[in-house]
């Protein structure tokens, strides 16, 4: 482990912003002040910051419709992302964007996408620029195990290991693709598994432990950037929620997920790794804990306070115009 107490306690903060962020969400949704379907990131935040740990401002991530822990993961500020999904024009994507489309490019997130497996041959075409550059940059792409049974997903792996891409594929598989068990659809038991199809290095890492995926990434990433293609990173992980707010979670067992949150929660899991090998103190966690509950009451302050967009904006940001 080569991450420093500095760093160790800058990831604690994005993890617990992650879940505070979308705990505030559930309620704000619930309370009927914000609109539209919610998919939240819940028990998933080791991934997303464990992953992201590993890069540099000038990589490049994609995302999907449960997007919002990679844009923290990644440094989109948490109170542009909350103006956003007020849709007011201070938000990341001036109010235009909303859960599903944020995106700061400033920060290397090419966006949450709302159709399935569509960020995979973004990222793939992100990583065949970076080179054609000749830059030391990779890309990312976060997807669930329902986007491996894309087109897009196979079509985007066979290219990227035919031309030797730098690209991690991170696999998010919380077992269920939207209301389906995984075992349902997808014939192999670990999804790491169809990499070799396309004779592509491949890891499987535990996403419940920040400690675990930042290891199995920092090998992955490495691997990418010395040339030498692609690698599939299957991160074994539990959405906490359901597919959405309000989902009726009819389709799994409250004992099954009474299990996974009381045992193995990411944020749990990381104090006591953390503590126990003294890497951080306790007293430390517990202070960055209030700062985020703090940060983010500011941030939704700000974003009820802020203006709607103009209406004359309303054709803004929409094509781009010729020669750009």
């Amino acid at each position: 482990m080569n991450l420093t107490r500095e760093q160790l306690i800058a990831a604690y903060r994005k993890m617990r912003m992650i879940r505070a962020f979308e705990e505030k969400l559930s309620d704000l949704v619930s309370a009927g002040k914000m609109g539209g379907f919610m998919h939240l990131y819940l028990g998933e935040e080791a991934v997303a910051v464990g992953v992201c740990a590993n890069l540099g401002e000038s990589d490049i991530v994609t995302s999907t419709h449960r997007g919002h822990g990679h844009c923290i993961a990644k440094g989109v500020e948490v109170a542009g992302m909350m103006a956003e999904l007020f849709g007011r024009a201070t938000g990341v994507c001036k109010g235009k964007g909303g859960s599903m489309h944020i995106a700061d490019l400033d920060k290397g997130m090419l966006g949450a996408n709302g159709i399935v497996g569509a960020g995979i041959p973004l990222a793939t075409g992100a990583g065949l620029s970076a080179k054609i550059r000749k830059t030391n940059d990779v890309a990312v792409a976060f997807f669930g195990d329902g986007a491996t049974n894309q087109g897009a997903f196979h079509e985007s792996l066979n290219m990227a290991a035919n031309w030797k891409l730098p690209v991690l594929y991170v696999v998010e598989n919380n077992g269920f693709g939207e209301f389906t068990p995984t075992e349902f659809v997808i014939p192999v038991k670990d999804i790491a598994e169809r990499a070799a199809s396309y004779a592509m290095t491949s890891l499987i890492a535990d996403g419940m432990s920040f400690f675990d995926v930042y290891e199995k990434a920092n090998e992955a990433l490495a691997h990418c950037r010395s040339g030498r293609g692609p690698v599939l990173l299957e991160c074994k992980t539990y959405r906490f929620g359901g597919h959405f707010v309000g989902d009726p979670l009819v389709y799994r067992s409250k004992e099954e997920a009474e299990d996974w949150i009381q045992n193995r929660d990411p944020l749990d899991i990381f104090e006591q790794q953390a503590v126990e090998a003294s890497l951080v103190d306790s007293d430390d966690l517990r202070r960055i804990d209030l700062e985020v509950q703090e940060a983010l009451a500011a941030a939704v302050e700000a974003a009820e306070a802020a203006p709607f967009p103009e209406l004359s904006e309303v054709d803004s940001d929409v094509y781009v115009e010729a020669g750009q």
